[in-house]
């Protein structure tokens, strides 16, 4: 079997015939989100049947038409329309707020739109606890969370796990972006992929609004770089109960990194139905997304090389990353009486990656020296959750009651080949390009590679929030029992070289009380969950000699990290915030006396304050600061205690701004800066990458013609053109550097015919 060829330069013209068909038989109509009103016809019941809740009270019903198949609906829009009011807070469904003891920020569409993000990454550069790194010898997209790496295979795809495409996620699929700050086992179960101790994403899919839409997006970056995007929704049946949407784009060209070309085909479908009772919802999706000559990763030998100029790119020409991923999800939630509801969902996902790579490694002075490594990848991800939620009252406290079970299980076939014998020497700063030099060393079959890692999870979760005072105290008790089972085969035989299985249980507890319209404070506890490491082969000796690890490939239990936070949260009804004080501490393997053992720990501490809002007319603001602490309290021979982890800065901060110009109808002005603070390179704390700031600065102007919506958008990053290195690590225990974006020009048009 050949090793399946991905076109460079693949065409979607097969993507746009639905679309076309969608629109050709409605009317032209576009409007934003709203709630469709369904009058629904009720009997109340009386006498015994009353007290039992056989039949559902519900009146005259409003349904958000874009709700994720849940009772609530999606959360309103905060006042300005960036944010939202709230999001789902795990099992525990979507909450206000105001109302939950933790803390979190949902980015809205509008947001995504008027930003012209590509990307989650994009658009969590609002975020001031999160940063944007790199995987580990890719270009997969990683958010560092609260100090904690978050990949992005561990996002979550309305409620679900492992369903989006694992290395870039592009933002036509997104109706919203929902952060969780924190630890969140409890909440969401463990991430598959090992991180999330720092917090969790959330992507909600779009559906179709409550009017006709039909929007066509075109956009263009310099250097060439273009895109066209589609989004169709209807609504139709009785009482427009049924809903279709569908978003298609097409991105490529030379980005404003020299030589560097993307190409990404996107599709997505999004089904739904709002009933009185049953409320359903599916998604198909499929992306493809192929980087050539892409600018690496530099990993620093002997000290910090400067970083070069920000467009330059010191890839190999012969080097690239492609992948394609396909995924479905299905989503049901019923109504058993106006005090209970169930709800079921599943999704699978299949996937396909192949990457060339040569990251340098680079001394102070730019010298750089890189081998060529292939890899290819497939991955078949299936995931589902059952769950129940129930209203009761029991004298003056009220009970929301949730049970929740989940599973999740992947399949991973994996081949690589390499010459590491034979480096290329180049320079960071000049000159780079080189012949390919041919694989030497191969480790399974690249054409059809063996099964060589399988992960299955599967937990229970319950939980309980009392209310007090009519519910102006609200307590959230709750645990999870989490099974983790992860078994690795050998690449060539597909042998099984090793199983951990394991469970645990993460307990939470939380309190929010309302002291009035305005403010909440709230306090938690809970905890984050992911698989213990696993004993290499060697360790270094504190005389710098290498000895043999006694208990080789033995695993350790769960690592359990503990969080603790107060807070206090804040809500004018146009201008919302809050401010959190936390510690989490994440325990890590150490070798003593050549035996891996648990003993390690990394304590992260910090403050993050978040604002956003329309304090007054015209004017929106968004933004924040993180504070953080972080220190290693427990290492190896005790070498690296008190000092600060790779990659985590101690201030970050962002502020983003709009102002809606006066006499100007339509014209808005935009700002955002962004600031991270010194990163230290390698545990010693004898490397480190400077504080950089970034400017970004844009406009729009809306109008109509012949009373069509069109929407023209300006936008400049990185105005000044600084150079800089952006993040160090993101991978645990690795310090490679990824290289700040250059000034970026974009442009795009909007029309909703």
């Amino acid at each position: 079997m050949p090793i399946p060829q991905f076109p460079r330069k693949a065409a979607v013209s097969s993507v746009w015939l639905p679309i076309c068909l969608i629109a050709s038989f409605s009317p032209i109509v576009a409007h934003a989100q709203t709630t469709l009103e369904l009058p629904v016809e009720t009997t109340q019941p009386e006498g015994p049947a009353a007290s039992q809740g056989t039949t559902l009270e519900l009146g005259e019903t409003a349904i958000s038409a874009s709700a994720d198949a849940s009772r609530e609906g999606l959360v309103p829009e905060y006042e300005g329309g960036q944010v939202a009011r709230g999001g789902r807070v795990g099992i525990l469904g979507n909450k206000d707020y105001m109302e939950t003891p933790f803390t979190s920020t949902s980015y809205t569409n509008q947001l995504i739109q008027d930003q012209q993000a590509r990307s989650v990454a994009d658009i969590l550069q609002n975020d001031p606890s999160v940063r944007i790194a790199r995987g580990f010898g890719n270009f997969q997209e990683l958010y560092v969370m609260r100090g904690f790496p978050l990949y992005s295979d561990d996002i979550a795809y309305n409620g679900l796990y492992g369903l989006l495409p694992r290395q870039y996620v592009a933002s036509e699929f997104i109706e919203r972006v929902e952060v969780f700050r924190g630890a969140n086992a409890f909440l969401n179960g463990a991430a598959p992929g090992g991180t999330g101790i720092g917090g969790a994403i959330n992507i909600l899919p779009k559906r179709a609004p409550n009017e006709p839409l039909t929007r066509l997006t075109v956009g263009a970056e310099n250097n060439g770089f273009g895109t066209v995007a589609a989004d169709v929704a209807r609504r139709f049946g009785e009482d427009d109960r049924f809903g279709v949407r569908i978003n298609a784009a097409k991105r490529g060209g030379e980005t404003s990194v020299d030589d560097q070309d993307r190409n990404l085909d996107m599709f997505a479908l999004g089904l739904d139905y709002q009933g009185d009772r049953l409320r359903l919802s599916a998604d198909v999706g499929h992306q493809y997304h192929f980087i050539d000559t892409p600018q690496p990763s530099v990993t620093p030998v002997g000290g910090i090389p400067s970083a070069p100029k920000a467009r330059d790119n010191y890839g190999q020409s012969w080097t690239y990353s492609k992948e394609k991923q396909t995924f479905g999800t299905f989503r049901a939630e019923y109504d058993l009486t106006d005090s209970l509801t169930t709800w079921a969902a599943a999704g699978m996902r299949k996937g396909e990656e192949k990457n060339v790579l040569a990251n340098p490694s680079s001394t102070p002075s730019g010298v750089t020296s890189a081998s060529r490594f292939d890899n290819y990848r497939e991955e078949t991800v299936t995931t589902g959750e059952v769950g129940m939620r129930f209203n009761l009252q029991t004298g003056p406290v009220s009970h929301e009651w949730v049970v929740s079970g989940s599973m999740y299980d992947t399949k991973d076939k994996n081949a690589w080949a390499g010459n590491f014998s034979n480096p290329i020497v180049g320079d960071l700063y000049g000159s780079n390009d080189a012949a390919q030099p041919e694989n030497v060393l191969f480790n399974g079959s690249m054409s059809d590679p063996e099964i060589t890692g399988r992960t299955h999870t599967q937990s229970l979760a319950i939980a309980d929030t009392l209310g007090f005072f009519d519910d102006q105290l609200l307590v959230t008790l709750g645990a999870r029992r989490q099974g983790l089972d992860v078994t690795e085969y050998n690449y060539i035989s597909g042998d099984r070289t090793s199983q951990y299985k394991r469970y645990e249980t993460t307990p939470v507890a939380g309190i929010v009380y309302q002291l009035n319209g305005q403010f909440s404070v709230y306090a938690n506890y809970i905890e984050g969950l992911t698989k213990g490491d696993t004993a290499g082969a060697t360790t270094t000796l504190p005389n710098g000699s290498t000895a043999p690890v006694l208990n080789s490939g033995e695993s350790l239990a769960p690592y359990v990290a503990k969080q603790t936070e107060v807070g206090i949260k804040y809500d004018s009804g146009n201008l919302g915030g809050s401010l959190a004080v936390f510690q989490t501490e994440k325990p890590v393997g150490i070798v003593e006396n050549q035996v891996f053992k648990d003993g390690g720990e990394q304590r992260n501490r910090g403050i993050e304050l978040s604002v956003f809002g329309q304090p007054t007319q015209g004017v929106r603001l968004l933004g924040g600061v993180t504070l953080l602490d972080a220190e290693l309290t427990k290492t190896q021979n005790g070498e690296n205690d008190g000092n600060e982890p790779i990659g985590v800065p101690k201030t970050q901060a962002n502020i983003g701004g709009e102002w809606d110009v006066p006499g100007l109808n339509g014209v808005t002005l935009t700002s955002r800066v962004i600031y991270t603070a010194s990163q230290y390179a390698n545990n010693a704390n004898s490397l480190e990458i400077p504080s950089w700031t970034r400017l970004d600065l844009g406009a729009r102007y809306g109008f109509k013609v012949d009373e069509r919506d069109v929407t023209l958008r300006a936008r400049v990053d990185n105005v000044t053109g600084r150079d800089y290195w952006a993040s160090t690590g993101g991978y645990p225990g690795s310090n490679y550097l990824v290289l700040g974006a250059p000034r970026t020009f974009s442009v795009s048009a909007s029309v909703d015919f």
